[in-house]
């Protein structure tokens, strides 16, 4: 696959098995030829009033899947800049796209390989929907898999057009998850994240927390898009915490092969996540990349002490039913 993005070590390491196998068919891999995650985020970003900065998980699948009444059918009314763009021209071949996947395949066949970023991803994809489909067949919900889509600068989605300035983001559309993997990078040097494969991975459960919701028919019930008790900051919460919760039994989740692929969580990666997550919430982006000012009144994924807080109700208690950011009266924090 040539090269690819890789992080030093740090004090906060997740341990993945090296010896585990792992699954590529759960990704989709659309990047260059080069494999090296490409593309950076030299564009200004989406902005959402006052010259803020726009949404950075999810900012297609809030904006575009509730357009129309909240359908999940592909309707892009309610994002301008996105509605009624054209698919991307000259899309790569079914034989490119099967080149790629036996790339992909070849480099990422162990957690040894998990060093590279793809394969870390692969290795924290396979973990997530495993949990998922164990938890969701407890509750009598069948799990569906879906594909994590890697791609470079730009991608059309079920959603519309799309390009690495939205950051990594769940269509309902077509009900696939999608990266540009330099957004890692970017966390770290346009947020001032602490890094690491816990945050990294956080990123990831996030956004499988919002294909949860997809199944259980949750996010169907997003109505009211902006503002500090909006629906969509309680999607976005819940998520958080959905991301808490595989994290809690990532090291009991098993494989096909009978071992898990996350080894060890430890309190520094922990801590590491939860910086991550505060440094995405509303007021922190307003304040530190947007206009200088918070307005609760845009908010859309919730406060810094919001995203903290349901990420450690998921960390701590590895239960899904706690993350109900919905019923009336529940205190969002």
């Amino acid at each position: 696959m040539g090269s690819s993005l890789q992080f030093a070590p740090s004090e906060a390491v997740v341990e993945i098995d090296p010896d585990a196998d792992l699954d590529t068919s759960q990704v989709e891999d659309l990047r260059d030829s080069s494999g090296d995650g490409g593309g950076g985020f030299g564009g200004g970003r989406m902005a959402l009033g006052g010259g803020g900065l726009g949404l950075v998980i999810l900012v297609i699948y809030l904006l575009l899947s509730h357009g129309g009444g909240g359908s999940t059918g592909g309707s892009q009314s309610g994002l301008g800049g996105l509605n009624g763009l054209p698919e991307i021209g000259g899309g790569p071949s079914s034989v490119q796209q099967g080149e790629a996947a036996e790339r992909l395949k070849q480099k990422c066949a162990t957690g040894q390989s998990a060093t590279a970023l793809d394969c870390e991803a692969v290795a924290f994809i396979n973990s997530i929907q495993n949990y998922w489909t164990t938890q969701l067949a407890r509750s009598g919900t069948p799990y569906r898999p879906v594909s994590t889509i890697f791609f470079t600068n730009s991608v059309s989605t079920g959603c519309g057009e799309a390009s690495s300035d939205t950051g990594p983001f769940y269509c309902p559309a077509d009900k696939k998850v999608y990266i540009d993997l330099s957004f890692y990078k970017e966390l770290e040097t346009r947020f001032g994240t602490q890094g690491g494969l816990f945050p990294r991975a956080y990123v990831l459960a996030h956004e499988y927390g919002h294909h949860v919701q997809d199944l259980l028919g949750t996010e169907q019930r997003v109505r009211t898009r902006s503002g500090p008790n909006s629906d969509s900051v309680k999607l976005e919460l819940q998520a958080d915490c959905y991301a808490g919760v595989w994290a809690n039994h990532a090291t009991q989740t098993r494989t096909a092969s009978g071992k898990p692929l996350i080894e060890n969580i430890t309190a520094e990666d922990k801590k590491a996540g939860l910086d991550t997550a505060s440094r995405i919430g509303d007021d922190f982006i307003q304040t530190h990349l947007g206009s200088g000012r918070v307005n609760k009144n845009q908010f859309t994924h919730g406060s810094s002490a919001q995203r903290e807080k349901w990420l450690t109700v998921g960390l701590t208690t590895g239960n899904p039913a706690q993350c109900d950011t919905f019923s009336p009266g529940v205190n969002l924090g």
